[in-house]
């Protein structure tokens, strides 16, 4: 890998949106809308307030979201490293011919095994292209109800403009979600795993990906992620040494947060939000919590495995868009993400914040980023590429 696309040495081992703009972006936006051991606590049955530990149905919230310490980190890490992502019975399920901005093009579906699911995916790839010479973007899609490829051809000519035939593409399903492309859906089997299988899935089909495009260039591969996609891409880039750059919009970062705090505590009371992913996380971490089959340290190494703040040594460049009027993931997510980097030393243009005011769950109420994206995509395809961009707020 050339080492100037890594500007400083690298230790390294969703949320549905909805858009509203003007007639022309309308399909554009609506496609981004739709991808887009024990610890002691557990006592007493009532919330408390002030300064005395918060407790709710049993759960002393106070000591669960206590932040990780080193050795739990390690833990994670050492999960991370012992998991294998290599894909298995790749294949090539159907192809079609696209327009890449007037570049002939295929659309491959493939298949492959990974953690003995047959996962879905698919490769886009100009005809014309040499091989090994185009980057690698991995578009990963926020919400719980799968991808529709359309959608992402909707989206590139407003995202990338004319450089969009200037990279390969690979667009994941999660397991248990569909692929969807010109009336046909394709399931990913498995049970869903949000912000942590789903980056296995991510892992492994870029290995597939590879072996099905001979253009793509393996030592020069990005992700692009939204909302729940976001946050996946940025564990994804802390576990593995090929993902040069990630750019993240509006994905969750720290399940320490306060604001994942009360949602723990809304659902231990039986009001779970409306928020994809939530569902698989109460089933599978705040239910067994609350019933005593799940530990305090087994639920906080579950929280720690989807909170990328904590790992941000190991994260390659990266770029964040985030809008103060986000109902969905609040902006906060983003402050604590700036403030890793912060203690981290990392700084501009490697890592950049960008907060916009008066932006919502929405790239397209984020004014600029789809340019400063598009710019920041372009160190994949010019190594030396430094942009002079800073941690702005945005009026």
């Amino acid at each position: 890998m050339d080492n100037s696309l890594s500007l400083r040495n690298r230790r390294r081992y969703a949320w549905p949106l909805k858009f509203h703009s003007s007639p022309r972006l309308l399909a554009a936006t609506t496609a981004f809308a739709i991808i887009s051991g024990s610890l002691p606590g557990c006592s007493g049955s009532s919330t408390s307030s002030g300064d005395e530990d918060r407790i709710v149905e049993g759960v002393n919230l106070t000591e669960l979201f206590k932040p990780p310490t080193a050795g739990e980190q390690q833990v994670i890490l050492n999960d991370w490293n012992s998991r294998t992502h290599a894909a298995a019975s790749v294949s090539t399920v159907s192809q079609f011919p696209v327009s890449l901005g007037g570049t002939a093009s295929t659309l491959r579906i493939i298949s492959h095994s990974v953690d003995g699911n047959t996962h879905f995916g698919a490769v886009l790839s100009p005809d014309n292209a040499s091989p090994g010479t185009l980057p690698v973007v991995v578009y990963l899609h926020g919400g719980d109800d799968g991808v529709d490829v359309s959608e992402l051809l909707q989206v590139l000519p407003v995202a990338l403009a004319s450089s969009q035939d200037d990279y390969v593409y690979v667009v994941p399903s999660f397991r248990s979600e569909e692929l969807r492309y010109s009336g046909v859906t394709h399931t990913s089997t498995g049970a869903p795993s949000p912000w942590d299988r789903d980056v296995d899935d991510v892992l492994s089909l870029i290995d597939a990906a590879l072996t099905v495009s001979p253009a793509a260039d393996e030592d020069r591969i990005g992700l692009v992620g939204f909302s729940r996609g976001a946050c996946v891409a940025m564990i994804a880039g802390i576990r593995d040494p090929r993902i040069d750059l990630v750019i993240e919009f509006f994905g969750p970062t720290d399940f320490f947060s306060p604001w994942t705090e009360d949602i723990f505590a809304d659902a231990l009371e039986g009001t779970l939000r409306d928020l994809p992913g939530l569902s698989v996380l109460n089933e599978d971490v705040v239910q067994p919590l609350k019933d005593g089959s799940l530990t305090f340290a087994q639920a906080r190494l579950e929280m720690l495995r989807r909170s990328p703040s904590y790992f941000v040594d190991r994260l390659p460049p990266t770029q964040v868009h985030h809008g103060t009027l986000d109902n969905v993931v609040p902006v906060s997510e983003a402050q604590l993400l700036r403030s890793a980097f912060n203690a981290e030393g990392l700084s501009s243009p490697d890592y950049s914040v960008f907060i916009y005011s008066g932006g919502g769950h929405n790239p397209i109420t984020l004014l600029g980023s789809f340019e400063r994206a598009r710019g920041f995509l372009g160190r994949l395809s010019n190594p030396s590429q430094s942009i002079a961009i800073g941690e702005q707020h945005i009026d």
